[in-house]
């Protein structure tokens, strides 16, 4: 069995082709043109009240335009206010709140004006308003008192803000209330009950409402609810009646449903396009009810629908003037059923259907500017001129207006202008600039010179000519430098100048020249296209049967284009080959040694040029090796003697009879077909039938050459294909089918790019095979839009809107008629950069090591494109400790989909960051929001950097030490302990001293001599003390006293003291032994010892003996004669009491809030015991179970 597959050319060459447009309406940047807005702030812009305010206006243009402001509709002269200034070579305005100004006193609708002598663009209205988060009103909250099973609402009424806050209900430990369908919070905040339980009795029922812009969270008075059971009062009565009354009736009466919100039987609801549909319905009943919601007269929209609140609501997304109508929820339990109407009506803003785009025109040229806009009401249109209303506009002979279209001609130089289209009713308006600039300028050609393009022969060669010029050039193209002009089916040329060959052959290479002119001149350019042979695998691997433990070989020999240079990988089962050194990679070949049960797999060979890849397959089966003596199992040998019967249009019969099945019965027979008239050479799959039989009848399609071919399967694998069966030519027809995969996605803001999988040769069923490309914007009363085309795989509408969606379809046609009607797609025109920075973006400081950064969601229509998220960038400013600049290097975070914080983690304590966001979409990044500057608070500093003790005498010694690597703030002080050790290892008092964080030294003095002591050395900030540093030292010894201990070895009187000690214990001995000898002699004595008591007998002193518990791990001994280095310094490694003695080896700790900052930390040594408590020195063990 073997497949082969190959990369598509036509797709790297596609992705080249869409990044080298440019528009023919961008005007170079070193012409003049009137300005352009290209970045502004939202329209209802909502302000921290703390912060400065930043209200932004960008602008291009030639020459650079000058900014003014308008506020409240009158000039805002900012040279007279100090707390206002404009960036240089910027409009945008900051406002200085933060050193004294008052946010409130600059609420109020800006609008920028950019000016230059080409004309005036204008900005939105920008409404200017702080956020508000005022304080819970002050009200006296009576207990509920409920019966178990009754309804109830617990009222939240949050406080008015700016924006509204989120509310949620959490308990005195600050852990959100559970809710379900018994118990849930509506949209107003208020918590509903469709049933109270015993459970729900508590005193902590607390409503939160929490303001974003201000970070700041307001707490409701804490709500108490008694549920009371009647189960206690039915006890009760059951105790005063007698055995044959009738009492204890259920305890709960069980009730239909009733709706808590909304109230009565309709309602009514307004919504905007674009905006999320919510509806809530919230019952009380017992068993709770369940809620159902269906739409009168239609179904819920599929994709746009979903369930919230357990039902109880229903949310609509990106609602539209179709999603108006009767909405019905439906309650119901065991005993009923209650439902409610609301009616929901779908009004509009304002929205674009042609939005006036700029308008590049040549003295005496004829344009029009367009603005059509849709919405409920329908919007009214108003036009301005270098945002002056036209009406009292300077007059302009060239300029006519007819309602939404501007109509030019005959334009001159002094006819450049920006034009403002305000489209607005009472739900909103649009406001878009479009300039007329009035140019006239000879050819360019801006793509480079003597270009070179290389394909693979049969796929589609891109030739770029981008272009600018006033009038717009023409373009044509031709073949060489002196060729004839280029024209013919052959060829596709694209608005943008670009030249398409659809199947570039060998014949197709050379020179070719694109020439641009326009009245002004003529200007050319010449690029080069070289064709390369495809790679092939003319050798591919072929199925293998291998035995267990044998070798086995796959082969793949290539044939290349010269100047290329391939590349070939193996791969087993889609993945890298085994780590084995039994895999031999030849230059050609693939050898597999002592091959087992775990080899058997598909194995592929891939070969991969700088432009085309190609790869081959087969597969390989293991085998246990055969008894003796063996059955030969073998693929069965083909089929022959093909022949075909009942010839029909559509139709076929195939017979064959089967070869030798070689000890393996026959499981099936695989029929293939080729197609000699579109792909000769080429066998594709018909059909396969079973084994036991050999006939099949064949469907086939129209205007094909057939050839057939049977190849026989078995349990060992396939056999050789059979010789083909005679050629059968159908007759031709209409298509049966449509391109697959159609799609419409813009490479360019402006354009729509069609793509489509083009019908194979077999599937257009006659000569002559065309695509017929429709188009249409979607919810636009617009008619199709149509073009026919060459047998290619893509078209390019230019001139469309930024991102709208296009509803698209491509239909097959041949020489004798259409295929079937296609089905519709949705696509969308191309993306462009987003226009809006997010806003409000704050950061929450959690700790020295990790902050928390929110902002605003840009408006959706401002992405221009699919969302995919927004990105974070990050950096660090200086340390607040060290007060020096250092390299900076930028960290991003990505955050995908519309979320709207993120954390930040890895920072570096007592330092200063700054950070701004950016949206994302498919076309890349937009602006990015102003800098905001955070701080991170001080955290414990590491350990010093060294500690060194020096000059030891008889009572003192001298420490110094150097400041911690990483202070982490401001260090505060030092503080160092010491004790003495004593010759038994045991540790002596603990002394402390705090020492100014100024200083470096110290001398201790009145020490005791020839003692060694144990220093434990750290540092503080304001936050705590970090990790220390130990050392060792000793006193020096009184040399008298030591010159004393040296000599009494020597005298005379000690030496024979000596002798007689050790002859005294020789007599002893033999004592010993005597008596020992004497007592074995008595019978009692050998009585006692047959019938000693196993409890009496001695311990055995490897048994018996009880020593204190020594660690060697915890606890290892000082060392006599133990020397200090020359210098007196203690090294760590010298130490007895190391870090490698104790065994402490976590990298990690944490610090006062909990954040884990091993990154920062050392390693820690013991803790210092205290006084004499103890003789053992405390393990890390003990360290940390003391801890724990």
């Amino acid at each position: 069995m073997m497949k082969k597959m190959s990369m598509s050319t036509s797709k790297t060459s596609l992705v080249l082709f869409l990044c080298q447009i440019i528009s023919a309406l961008d005007v170079p940047l070193d012409l003049s043109q009137p300005p352009t807005i290209t970045q502004q702030s939202p329209k209802d812009y909502i302000v921290d009240p703390r912060e400065n305010i930043v209200i932004q206006c960008e602008a291009k243009g030639k020459p650079p335009p000058s900014f003014s402001w308008t506020r409240n509709g009158t000039h805002f002269d900012i040279d007279k206010d100090a707390q206002v200034t404009m960036k240089p070579n910027s409009g945008t305005l900051v406002i200085n709140i933060m050193n004294g100004g008052k946010a409130e006193a600059y609420e109020g609708v800006y609008q920028c004006t950019a000016r230059n002598e080409r004309g005036a663009a204008v900005s939105n209205n920008i409404v200017i308003r702080p956020s508000r988060s005022p304080l819970w009103t002050k009200e006296k909250l009576e207990p509920n008192h409920v019966r178990e099973g009754d309804s109830l609402v617990l009222h939240c009424r949050p406080p008015v803000g700016l924006p509204p806050p989120i509310i949620f209900w959490m308990d005195n430990a600050f852990q959100r209330l559970p809710q379900s369908e018994r118990v849930s919070q509506g949209l107003n905040g208020d918590l509903y009950f469709s049933n109270v339980q015993p459970e729900d009795t508590r005193e902590d029922y607390i409503c939160y409402a929490r303001f974003n812009h201000t970070q700041t969270i307001q707490q409701k008075q804490p709500i108490s609810v008694k549920v009371f059971s009647m189960d206690s009062l039915n006890d009760t009565i059951a105790a005063n009646l007698s055995d044959t009354d009738i009492y204890g009736a259920k305890p709960v009466t069980e009730r239909q449903p009733v709706l808590l919100t909304p109230t009565g039987s309709t309602s009514t609801k307004v919504e905007l396009r674009g905006n999320v549909l919510l509806l809530e319905c919230i019952a009380a009943g017992l068993p709770t009810p369940v809620i159902r919601w269906i739409k009168e007269g239609g179904e819920l929209p599929a994709n746009r629908t979903f369930f919230e609140n357990f039902k109880k609501t229903l949310k609509i997304i990106d609602v539209s003037e179709a999603d108006s109508g009767n909405y019905k929820c439906i309650a119901r339990n065991a005993l009923g059923s209650v439902h409610h109407v609301i009616s929901v009506t779908v009004k509009a803003a304002p929205y674009w259907i042609t939005a006036p785009r700029n308008l590049v025109l040549s003295p005496g040229e004829d344009g029009t500017l367009i603005c059509r806009a849709n919405g409920s009401p329908k919007p009214s249109i108003s036009w301005l001129a270098n945002g002056v209303p036209i009406a009292i506009a300077p007059e302009d002979p060239s300029r006519k207006v007819d309602g939404d279209t501007i109509i030019f001609s005959h334009v001159q130089e002094r006819s450049s202008a920006v034009y403002q289209c305000n489209a607005s009713n009472e739900y909103g308006y649009l406001l878009a600039n479009a300039f007329v600039n009035v140019l006239a300028e000879p050819p360019r050609i801006l793509t480079p010179a003597n270009k070179l393009y290389q394909v693979i022969a049969d796929s589609p060669a891109l030739l770029d000519c981008a272009y600018f010029g006033s009038p717009k050039p023409e373009i044509e193209w031709f073949k060489g430098v002196k060729g004839s002009i280029l024209r013919g089916n052959e060829y596709v040329f694209h608005d943008n100048g670009t030249l398409e060959i659809p199947v570039a052959q060998k014949s197709n290479a050379g020179t070719y020249t694109c020439v641009a002119r326009n009245e002004l001149g003529k200007i050319q350019n010449e690029v080069q296209l070289e064709i390369k042979d495809p790679t092939m695998i003319i050798k591919q691997p072929e199925y293998k049967v291998i035995q267990r433990y044998g070798q086995v070989s796959f082969e793949c020999i290539i044939k290349h284009d010269s100047t290329l240079l391939p590349t070939v990988t193996w791969l087993k089962d889609n993945d890298e080959l085994p780590d084995d050194e039994r895999f031999l990679v030849g230059k050609d070949n693939l050898t597999i040694m002592n091959v087992t049960d775990k080899d058997d797999g598909t194995y592929t060979c891939i070969v991969n040029t700088t432009l085309d890849s190609v790869s081959a397959s087969a597969v390989l089966t293991v085998v246990a090796a055969p008894p003796t003596p063996a059955i030969i199992y073998a693929r069965p040998n083909p089929p022959f003697d093909l022949e075909l019967t009942g010839q029909l249009e559509r139709s076929i019969d195939l017979s064959w009879i089967p070869g030798d099945e070689n000890n393996s019965p026959i499981t099936s027979f695989v029929v293939e077909f080729e197609d000699a008239l579109h792909e000769p050479g080429v066998w594709r799959y018909q059909t396969e039938v079973p084994g036991t039989q050999t006939m099949a009848q064949l469907k086939l399609s129209p205007y094909v050459n057939y050839s057939f071919r049977v190849i026989a399967v078995n349990r060992i694998g396939r056999s050789q294909p059979s010789e083909p069966s005679e050629q059968y030519l159908t007759k031709s027809a209409s298509p049966d089918e449509n391109p697959a995969n159609v799609q419409g996605i813009g490479s360019e803001p402006d354009n729509l790019v069609i793509t489509w999988e083009p019908l194979k040769g077999f599937q257009s069923n006659g000569p002559g095979l065309q695509y017929k490309v429709s188009w249409r914007q979607k919810d636009v009363d617009d008619e199709w839009t149509s073009v026919i085309v060459a047998n290619v795989s893509k078209y390019i509408v230019s001139g469309t809107p930024t991102f709208v969606p296009y509803e698209v379809k491509v239909q097959a046609l041949n020489d004798l008629g259409y295929a079937p009607e296609p089905s519709e797609v949705i696509g969308h025109s191309g993306e462009d950069l987003p226009m809006v920075a997010p806003g409000n973006v704050q950061v929450h400081v959690i700790n020295s090591t990790l902050a928390k950064v929110h902002w605003d969601p840009v408006p959706l229509k401002s992405v221009r494109g699919h969302l995919q998220g927004y990105k974070v960038y990050y950096w660090k400013v200086q340390s607040l400790s060290r007060r020096s600049r250092r390299h900076i290097e930028k960290k991003i975070l990505t955050f995908r989909g519309n979320k709207t914080f993120g954390m930040l983690p890895g920072l570096e304590p007592y330092s200063s960051y700054k950070l701004n966001v950016r949206v994302v979409n498919g076309k890349g990044e937009g602006p990015a929001s102003p800098d905001k500057v955070f701080k991170t608070p001080e955290g414990v500093p590491s350990s010093p950097s060294f500690l060194k003790i020096t000059n030891p005498t008889l009572d003192s010694l001298t420490l110094e030490w150097g400041s911690p690597t990483h202070p982490n703030g401001v260090l505060t002080s030092y503080t160092l302990k010491f004790q003495p050790i004593n010759n038994t290892h045991e540790l002596g008092p603990l002394v402390e001293i705090r020492i100014p964080a100024n200083e470096s030294s110290l001398i201790l003095k009145n020490l005791n001599y020839s003692t060694r002591y144990k220093f434990y050395f750290n540092a503080q900030t304001s936050v705590g003390s970090g990790s220390q540093i130990t050392e060792e030292a000793v006193t020096i010894m009184d040399e008298a006293m030591a010159s004393r201990q040296v000599d009494i070895a020597t005298q005379g009187w000690f030496i024979g003291l000596m002798c007689a000690v050790a002859l005294l214990i020789l007599i002893l001995l033999i004592v010993c032994f005597i008596r020992r000898n004497k007592g074995g002699k008595y019978p009692v004595k050998e009585k006692e010892d047959a019938h000693a008591d196993p409890e009496i007998q001695p311990m055995k002193e490897d048994d018996g003996t009880f020593g204190e518990y020594s660690d060697a791990e915890d606890h290892k001994p000082l060392k006599k004669g133990s020397r200090t280095p020359s210098d007196r310094t203690v090294k760590k490694e010298d130490s007895d009491d190391s870090l490698v003695d104790y065994g402490e080896g976590v990298n990690g700790q944490f610090n006062e809030d909990g954040s884990f900052i091993g990154q920062y930390s050392g390693k820690k040594e013991k803790e210092p015991a205290e006084g004499n408590e103890s003789s053992e020195a405390p393990s890390p063990v003990n360290a940390m179970n003391s801890f724990v």
